[in-house]
């Protein structure tokens, strides 16, 4: 995927994180099913959602402000670009307990309040590629579900599974939270 969580990879395995569970894309579950690869069909899913008591039109605004996300967002603390399809935006990330790394996704999708997906890779594709997915759900009640999912594949991606399933997972996690938070405190 990208070199990011290559690194991010290396740097949890030498400081022995604990393990959090994931699903791989093409096991029978609710959460695959939910979580559909546009590019990769199948491999390993890390997966989160959360109910965010706001409009997707709220979620999505503060989802794009790209230029804020360095105050508020604990895993990707940046973001610049001009997110259109086909087009490369620039990203970095901080993974729990690790270093800041900066790579270079394709938008795959960008349809505004609803979903936001990029791809990217280390080096060359099949090696270690990343789909990684924002999507936006109304739930007509006043509420979204918010969920951020990624698959990989390649050939580093076994070697690096459970790196992946700590801090991804956690990363993910710790922006939903934020995420959350803040669309819910200024509605």
């Amino acid at each position: 995927m990208f070199s990011h969580f290559f690194l991010a990879a290396m740097v949890a395995a030498m400081q022995g994180t604990g393990v959090t569970a994931t699903i791989d894309a093409d096991a029978n579950g609710q959460q695959a099913s939910n979580a559909p690869g546009q590019v990769i069909k199948h491999g390993k899913l890390i997966y989160s959602e959360v109910t965010i008591t706001a409009t997707p039109e709220r979620v999505w605004s503060i989802l794009t402000r790209f230029e804020d996300y360095a105050n508020w967002n604990p895993f990707i603390k940046a973001i610049s670009g001009t997110p259109v399809v086909g087009g490369n935006i620039s990203a970095q990330i901080q993974p729990p307990n690790g270093k800041a790394m900066q790579f270079t996704p394709r938008v795959l999708q960008f349809t505004e309040n609803k979903e936001l997906r990029w791809i990217g890779k280390v080096m060359v594709p099949f090696v270690f590629d990343g789909e990684h997915t924002f999507s936006i759900i109304d739930n007509g009640n006043g509420t979204v579900t918010f969920k951020q999912y990624e698959h990989f594949r390649g050939i580093l991606v076994p070697f690096f599974k459970k790196m992946l399933e700590v801090d991804t997972k956690a990363g993910f996690e710790m922006m939903n939270a934020k995420l959350k938070e803040l669309a819910e405190q200024t509605k």
